[in-house]
């Protein structure tokens, strides 16, 4: 029987949502089950669903928690770096940083699809956006542009670059075509893309 009465909803919803993070981070996302995760926290599967709705929300959820937690840890690198420091270097480096460490986490994030009927919450959205408005801040203060959108598909675009690179790298398909150094690689592509925007 699940233990419904040991904590509240908010407490209810963190713990399913780390044990649930924790769970993937360890077996990927096709050794993911909501089951399980109820296993571990030690409630019925039908708590979850009170909670989350399906198990494609809280996957949703958790890949939104892991957004979260890798805009912190880009954040972190570049006060580190302070304003002098080699900031589009230390985002490329942020990037693959965070992909490398948690490989599972990371790959769940672009793996996962919610259902044709079902879209993301606006506090998955607001989550979800947080990293792209540090890339987006970053780009403008590299070329010296205010924030437009035209400097936001910059930005945008740039991002694909660098995930491509580090997609490759995670793989080993880089690693397959001869290439041994996907992230200066990366950083290079960035570097010219940024050199020709600034000389406009």
């Amino acid at each position: 029987m699940g233990r419904r009465s040991d904590h509240s909803r908010a407490e209810l919803e963190e713990l399913i949502l780390a044990t649930g993070s924790a769970l993937i981070a360890e077996s990927g996302l096709g050794g993911f089950s909501a089951r399980e995760v109820a296993r571990r926290i030690g409630y019925s599967i039908g708590t979850i669903h009170n909670v989350f709705g399906t198990a494609d929300r809280l996957i949703a959820a958790i890949n939104t928690r892991s957004f979260a937690a890798w805009a912190e840890s880009l954040r972190e690198r570049l006060e580190a770096a302070g304003p002098d420091g080699d900031r589009i270097a230390v985002l490329v480096e942020g990037y693959f940083g965070f992909a490398r460490e948690y490989p599972h986490l990371w790959t769940a994030i672009f793996d996962h699809r919610l259902p044709p009927d079902s879209g993301l919450t606006e506090a998955d959205e607001t989550g979800r956006s947080l990293l792209t408005r540090i890339v987006v801040e970053e780009i403008a203060y590299a070329v010296g542009h205010p924030v437009d959108d035209n400097l936001a598909t910059l930005a945008r675009s740039l991002i694909a670059t660098v995930h491509g690179h580090c997609a490759f790298a995670i793989s080993g398909a880089w690693a397959l075509m001869g290439e041994a150094a996907p992230e200066a690689a990366a950083l290079a592509r960035v570097r010219e893309t940024l050199a020709a925007r600034a000389a406009r």
